[in-house]
């Protein structure tokens, strides 16, 4: 009996997300994933076939703003396909008939991303858009989202590490023993924790200005 009550319970949760539904668009998240309500439960979804640029990047924002003006506050379809490892849905919206997902690529406003690249609606909206140079096809140097966060996850992984290294593992004004040691430490790795005010003076409680 309890076996069962738990797979019912895994059906009725599976269903609130899973299928074809109606929604409302309540916040765009950035080019590529949005919040929906359906009912009392939020929802957020990601586009189905297409990667963003990151908010980050050269037309991040663009996009993010792209997709507001697509979808921000309008009753959509959805059509769900998996679930991603971030918990996101992954999924088709339509507003008014018109797929989202194809509109932000035909825009210029999302790499064509579909499984094993195998989509053609998708890769011929995507050509047209970099013959005509259209959003992020205007750039010279484009960085696919996928390639960027690599580096970018690379970046901060080594940034870390100098820092750490560089300052010794000491960062924060608790872990001074007196405003020598403390000017020492922000001389070496100027870290913000050290001297938040950034007047130059760290550790003001051990600092005295005069």
């Amino acid at each position: 009996m309890m076996r069962y009550l738990l797979c019912l319970l895994m059906l009725i949760s599976g269903a609130t997300q899973a299928g074809e539904y109606t929604a409302k668009v309540i916040a765009i998240l950035d080019g590529d994933t949005l919040l929906v309500t359906r009912g009392d439960k939020p929802i957020k979804l990601r586009l189905a076939g297409i990667d963003a640029p990151e908010k980050a990047q050269p037309y991040g924002l663009a996009a993010q703003q792209s997709l507001a003006e697509l979808a921000m506050g309008q009753t959509v379809q959805v059509i769900t396909r998996a679930k991603d490892d971030y918990g996101r849905i992954i999924a088709d919206v339509f507003v008014a008939g018109l797929l989202v997902n194809q509109e932000q690529v035909r825009r210029g406003m999302a790499w064509e991303y579909s499984r094993y690249h195998n989509d053609r609606a998708m890769l011929a909206l995507q050509f047209a858009a970099q013959q005509q140079k259209l959003g992020l096809w205007a750039e010279e140097e484009i960085v696919e989202p996928s390639l960027w966060r690599k580096q970018h996850l690379v970046s901060r992984a080594t940034s870390t590490s100098v820092t750490t290294s560089t300052c010794d593992g000491k960062r924060y004004c608790s872990q001074m023993h007196s405003c020598e040691e403390a000017r020492a430490a922000l001389a070496r790795c100027g870290p913000e924790s050290l001297d938040g005010d950034r007047d130059g003076v760290p550790c003001e409680k051990l600092c005295v200005k005069n």
